[in-house]
């Protein structure tokens, strides 16, 4: 059975499109089946991160959206990425559109949020798929509430940071109210002067949900400034190890 894995943050900056990547690519080079589909229309990214530009980029989830091809033709095979790819592994990667005039479409007229679902399912058929990953739009809004509906894992990224914690409680009430069947935390950028594992209890203990991991503010990300997926390029760093526990934890 194919799991779906919703990556959300309530504020933007938190480092979703990152770990989710990260995420992605780690489990693919496991020997898995992945897809990631960036669903944050308004503000899409992720794609940046697999070298994609509005000039190499022919299909996009709002092609499908707006009805002019099956959500298939958008997926974009990028396996040739991940070194030491193992047996049957594959990375696929559904982008949302990069051009103002899509962007402005979808601000001015909205989409049928349901055509999502269908094209979420056909693409765990079409493709053979052993996990999913949602990169979600930030807050809450339809598109994310149906994410967190279908998701068999929601993992909520937050930064020690006041207005996260008071952001993130939100959604996990909402996650709670929709009986999403497993929650994990990751706390992201976090600064080496704390104590991780008494900032890790604190979460724990605030949410009453497992923090798969914390993650360290890393200089070596901020200057690899999203050319590439950092645990790809980076596989002994010590983010990248955290990073490669918190994939054990959606896997297992």
């Amino acid at each position: 059975m194919s799991k779906i894995i919703s990556v959300h943050s309530y504020r933007g900056g938190t480092g979703k499109s990152n770990t989710t990547a990260n995420l992605a690519s780690i489990i693919a080079r496991g020997g898995n089946r992945v897809a990631i589909v960036d669903t944050d229309i308004q503000s899409p990214g992720i794609h940046v991160l697999f070298g994609f530009s509005e000039s190499n980029m022919e299909r996009s989830l709002n092609d499908y959206l707006w009805g002019r091809c099956p959500i298939a033709e958008t997926a974009y095979n990028v396996s040739e990425l991940i070194p030491n790819l193992a047996n049957n592994g594959n990375l696929f990667l559904i982008p949302s559109s990069i051009k103002a005039g899509e962007i402005a479409r979808v601000l001015r007229e909205g989409y049928d949020v349901g055509l999502l679902t269908d094209g979420f399912q056909e693409l765990i058929d079409v493709l053979n798929l052993d996990y999913l990953f949602i990169d979600t739009h930030p807050g809450l809004n339809e598109e994310t509430l149906l994410s967190i509906t279908i998701s068999d894992i929601l993992l909520l990224i937050l930064r020690p940071d006041q207005q996260d914690f008071q952001g993130t409680a939100v959604t996990v009430d909402v996650a709670r109210k929709l009986e999403v069947p497993k929650i994990l935390m990751t706390i992201n950028k976090a600064p080496e002067s704390l104590d991780f594992e008494d900032l890790k209890q604190q979460v724990e203990s605030i949410y009453n949900i497992p923090v798969a991991g914390v993650l360290p503010h890393s200089d070596q990300m901020m200057l690899l400034a999203s050319k590439g997926v950092f645990a790809l390029q980076f596989p002994n760093d010590p983010l990248t190890k955290v990073v490669e526990g918190i994939a054990k934890q959606i896997v297992g």
